[in-house]
């Protein structure tokens, strides 16, 4: 009788131990699952990479093969870009006036001075030492040497043998929710992982030099920038982060023929590479855009607000069957109602009329696309990295406080639309790269002085007296 009692004693303690087990077993699975953003630092240029008005006109006139209506496009695209003259490019351009031939060194001088500026300062705010990384990521799309940029960094910082790395190209400007997309499915299988992802782009060794309009775009609106991160799935570190990623989405459209070609690089008529941006970009943006939300809504909206979501969509189409007319306020009846669950948007600066079309699909205030307009206008379009300026714009402007919400959304060739989900664990308020500028921000006015200074071009009947007009332009 007693043996009796002791086996079901020891049975009941070895069943508790095993629940226990499980339990807690589950419990540090999940607590190590968490995406932890714990610090990113910009890339702000010496003022010697500076793109002023008169210098944007000098490099203009180098094209020696531009035609006077081609000088009118261009002033057109610039003085609607939404661009100031604080924006940057890499030296080899703005001093070397080499942008038909750069050199290797040049293309290193620009990756090196972005990348290696902004890891030593974020291993010197964090503290931790590059001996204690365990994944590395960069991400820059234009430029694949070999050895690859992550080694080059792993042999700067001389990192661990046995640490993790992943050089991604080809991303295009949508990069950096594609990298950490990358990093948090290691998260999943790794416990207390420490990351790093570098994101810039290398304009260098792809400024456009002939007269393919859709490949001068490029030239107007792409700007030397980047960031690196830090992030780790550590609970332990939690105190010490700034955001939480809850969720990522991302949407590719690429087996669509008219997505695909959109946004590539590829050859003109003469043999020139550029990076060629097609009339269908828009009509690509809009399906890769309706598709990620479409999968992005269950996870970012409140229960309450996806169901009044449905009955808006039951009550425009029984609208819609009965052959009523639909006007645009019943249309937008029917939009999703984001800010119900977001607080704040970090849009991809691709231009001004990328940042005001997504704004309008999601319904958003002049408050709300703030970020992104003044983000473009002092830093122009930085690529992958352009959606952490924004993010330092708004913890600039003391805008993130514990608990809000942030949407990133970028798009990229391929075509790619990618967005994700942070939760602010703190308040805060870091100036960043924005530190020296914030207060004059927002402007009285975005207008930059491209029109005032070569306005003159449109003119019907051009006064060359004064003026600075290539021998080969015929007037």
């Amino acid at each position: 009788m007693l043996l009796m009692e002791l086996l079901v004693i020891i049975s009941t303690i070895l069943l508790l131990y095993s629940l226990l087990s499980f339990v807690w077993k589950a419990f540090d699975r999940w607590r190590n699952q968490n995406c932890y953003l714990l610090e990113y630092i910009c890339y702000k240029p010496s003022d010697d990479h500076k793109l002023p008005t008169d210098l944007c006109s000098e490099i203009v006139i180098r094209n020696t093969r531009l035609s006077l209506s081609d000088y009118k496009f261009l002033l057109k695209v610039v003085v609607n870009s939404g661009i100031s003259e604080d924006t940057y490019g890499p030296r080899c351009i703005v001093q070397g006036a080499r942008e038909e031939c750069p050199t290797l060194d040049d293309c290193f001088e620009e990756v090196n001075d972005c990348m290696f500026t902004t890891l030593d300062e974020l291993f010197h705010c964090t503290g931790v030492s590059p001996a204690a990384v365990d994944v590395l990521v960069v991400n820059i799309s234009m430029f694949a040497p070999s050895p690859s940029l992550t080694s080059r960094v792993v042999n700067r910082y001389k990192m661990r043998e046995d640490v993790k790395t992943f050089n991604l190209s080809g991303m295009g400007c949508s990069a950096s929710p594609v990298a950490i997309d990358l990093v948090n499915n290691i998260f999943k299988s790794r416990k207390r992982t420490l990351a790093v992802v570098v994101t810039s782009e290398s304009i260098a060794p792809n400024w456009y030099s002939g007269t393919d309009r859709s490949m001068m775009l490029g030239n107007c609106l792409f700007r030397s920038g980047g960031c690196s991160f830090m992030l780790t799935n550590d609970p332990s570190l939690k105190h010490r982060a700034k955001m939480n990623l809850k969720c990522l989405v991302r949407t590719h459209i690429g087996a669509d023929d008219d997505a695909y070609n959109c946004a590539m690089q590829k050859e003109d008529d003469d043999g020139r590479v550029g990076f060629h941006l097609s009339k269908n970009l828009p009509k690509a943006a809009v399906r890769a855009f309706s598709k990620n939300l479409q999968r992005l809504a269950p996870k970012v909206l409140p229960v309450g607000e996806q169901a009044l979501y449905a009955l808006r969509t039951l009550r425009h189409r029984l609208w819609t069957s009965k052959v009523v007319k639909v006007d645009a306020k019943s249309t937008a009846a029917a939009r999703v109602n984001f800010k119900s669950g977001v607080d704040h948007f970090c849009l991809h600066t691709g231009g001004a009329a990328v940042i005001e079309a997504v704004g309008k699909a999601l319904g958003l205030t002049k408050y709300d696309v703030e970020p992104a307009r003044m983000t473009l206008h002092r830093w122009g379009n930085t690529s992958a990295s352009s959606l952490w300026y924004v993010l330092g714009y708004m913890e600039a402007k003391k805008r993130l406080r514990k608990k809000d919400r942030v949407l990133m959304i970028s798009f990229g060739g391929g075509f790619k639309c990618n967005s994700c989900l942070w939760e602010v664990l703190r308040d805060l308020q870091d100036g960043g790269v924005w530190e020296d500028c914030v207060q004059d921000y927002p402007p009285q006015t975005l207008v930059n002085p491209f029109m005032d200074k070569f306005g003159w071009i449109n003119e019907e009947n051009i006064n060359t007296e004064g003026r600075n007009i290539p021998s080969h332009i015929n007037i």
